[in-house]
């Protein structure tokens, strides 16, 4: 992924509010629009589905009146969606809250699409409908770990970034190999640079201990909310599978397993938690490599004012620099990234 020539400046200045998931992202930006001009992106790839309420903590239908979100069920969890699906969809979304005066706040925890938002995406060959049945098949015989090794024969560098549970990455990775002949890796270019100006913030719990505890309180509260229910009414539909994309996130595959094999209820709430760490970690790695960042301890009792205030001044250096300008890149490029 790397910026477009002439792309900077054509978005507006944004904010993204970054973090693992349970780390309280959510309250933290609707605590940010009852007191700012901003305009809430939702950047989470469990709730662009419809349907995937209770597992992937999508608000209420009444709150979302009072604080809508853009990019909050616009599929079908039956369809896939891609990182070039969602820049086109936040691109259109951060133009519109900038043309209503408003300040694009992207709130989310899913790290593909704040990093090919915010540093563009290379150019690569369509999706082949046909070489994608053809490797759908292949994983069938043989299974998605098989595709995984000759994936690492192939291409290590994409195998290494890929789990061997991610069925849509290897899909994908293997097609590019097979109508490019070079790997995902070989179409990365350099240097990655920022295609529009941006204050980046990421909330988390200060130690990896409280951010677990919170993470099984929320597959806990999860589960108690109807999760298994949601998942059922989901298995009911005809053209939904379990290796669709939507219920490959984290929750909805531990709770379709489960009633796929007749497992014992009462072992959910360890399983999601499990994965929920995993991803939690997965995410904060992705987090750490984004260039000057500020983050900010999710437990700390002033911790909204603090980025109140922090999100005020941006607006006002970016409006005191101008729509999209060169100085509020150069300003930005020559300060040191703060981390908690």
């Amino acid at each position: 992924m790397a910026s477009s020539p002439g792309a900077a400046g054509a978005l507006p200045p944004a904010i993204l509010l970054m973090g693992p998931t349970a780390a309280g992202k959510t309250g933290l930006a609707l605590a940010l629009h009852d007191r700012l001009p901003v305009s809430l992106i939702s950047v989470d790839s469990a709730q662009v589905y419809r349907g995937l309420d209770v597992g992937s903590a999508k608000l209420d239908s009444e709150t979302l009146a009072r604080y809508p979100h853009a990019l909050i069920d616009i599929r079908e969890p039956e369809q896939a969606y891609s990182a070039a699906e969602f820049v086109a969809d936040a691109e259109a979304a951060m133009l519109a809250a900038a043309a209503a005066g408003k300040t694009p706040l992207l709130v989310g925890g899913t790290n593909l699409y704040f990093r090919a938002l915010l540093y563009g995406l290379d150019p690569l060959p369509a999706a082949d409908p046909d070489l994608r049945a053809r490797l759908a098949r292949r994983a069938g015989e043989h299974g998605w770990e098989a595709l995984h090794r000759e994936l690492a024969q192939r291409d290590p560098d994409s195998a290494r970034r890929i789990r061997p549970s991610d069925p849509q990455r290897i899909q994908r990775a293997l097609e590019v190999l097979e109508l490019t002949g070079k790997g995902l890796s070989a179409h990365h270019s350099q240097p990655r640079l920022p295609r529009f100006p941006s204050l980046r913030l990421v909330l988390t719990a200060a130690s990896r201990k409280r951010l677990h505890e919170r993470i099984g309180q929320r597959a806990a509260t999860m589960l108690q909310s109807g999760l298994v229910d949601e998942v059922r009414a989901l298995r009911r539909r005809p053209d939904l599978r379990a290796d669709c994309p939507a219920m490959r996130s984290v929750g909805y595959r531990q709770v379709w397993e489960g009633l796929e094999r007749g497992l014992d209820a009462a072992c959910l709430p360890a399983r999601i938690a499990a994965a929920t760490r995993q991803l939690a970690k997965r995410q904060l790695t992705g987090f750490r490599k984004f260039s000057q960042t500020l983050w900010y301890d999710s437990d700390h009792p002033a911790v909204v004012g603090m980025v109140v205030r922090q999100a005020a001044g941006f607006a006002a250096l970016v409006a005191g620099f101008g729509f999209g300008r060169d100085q509020w890149q150069a300003e930005r490029q020559g300060a040191p990234p703060t981390e908690q």
